[in-house]
């Protein structure tokens, strides 16, 4: 009976050092919770260091798709801005009547990429000197348009716009003027180069302009 009791004691020892010994080996899990909070933390500080550009040059489709693609630039969102009325559809637009213009709200890192730099590339990517069109796309929503989100911006897109005007021929016509309401376009207009690559306007009008951007 002894020698039944002594085996019993040595296998359930054995048992528990083992177990012990596997416990030590098992990575620790992490509070489930702690890491929660700490992505929703690091969530909000993005978002709070961003800031918010907004420009007109155009077809919003060819717009987005050049600026998409600069270091820095966390989003791009087509939309429209400058009219008098409420949550327009892109068909109210396209008649002219509401105001508004195509544009192009620009979230970014302001660490990675100035407000000066992409004033900059607004310069490059369309005509600022034609009234109301770019190419074959006529209209006042199609003008050349900056909106500002703060003195400092209005007073930056001033000093930009005198400092390029020397590079046209004839002046520029540019719209500088604080940032109104803005609507967010239609799903369908989001990301249009991305999803539509092989569209007749993305690629005699999109993908030459930004192969001519990158060679550059």
């Amino acid at each position: 009976m002894r020698h039944i009791f002594k085996v019993f004691l040595l296998v359930a020892t054995c048992t528990i050092v083992f177990l012990l010994l596997l416990y030590s080996f098992l990575p620790m899990s992490e509070n489930p919770y702690a890491l929660e909070a700490d992505s929703t933390i690091s969530t909000e500080i993005t978002a709070q260091a961003l800031r918010v550009a907004t420009f007109g040059a155009g077809c919003f489709w060819c717009v987005e798709a050049v600026f998409e693609s600069l270091l820095g630039v966390h989003s791009v969102v087509s939309g429209y801005m400058g009219g008098s009325l409420k949550n327009p559809s892109y068909e109210a637009i396209c008649t002219g009547t509401t105001g508004h213009a195509e544009v192009i709200q620009i979230h970014y890192n302001p660490e990675l990429i100035s407000y000066e730099l992409l004033l900059e590339r607004f310069w490059i990517v369309h005509d600022p000197t034609t009234l109301n069109r770019q190419g074959a796309d006529v209209g006042t929503q199609y003008r050349s348009a900056i909106f500002t989100h703060s003195d400092e911006q209005y007073n930056l897109a001033q000093s930009s716009k005198q400092s390029t005007e020397s590079k046209f021929a004839d002046p520029i016509v540019t719209e500088i003027s604080p940032a109104s309401p803005f609507y967010p376009a239609e799903n369908h207009h989001q990301n249009f180069y991305r999803e539509n690559p092989e569209h007749p306007y993305c690629r005699t009008v999109i993908r030459p302009k930004l192969q001519l951007l990158k060679a550059q």
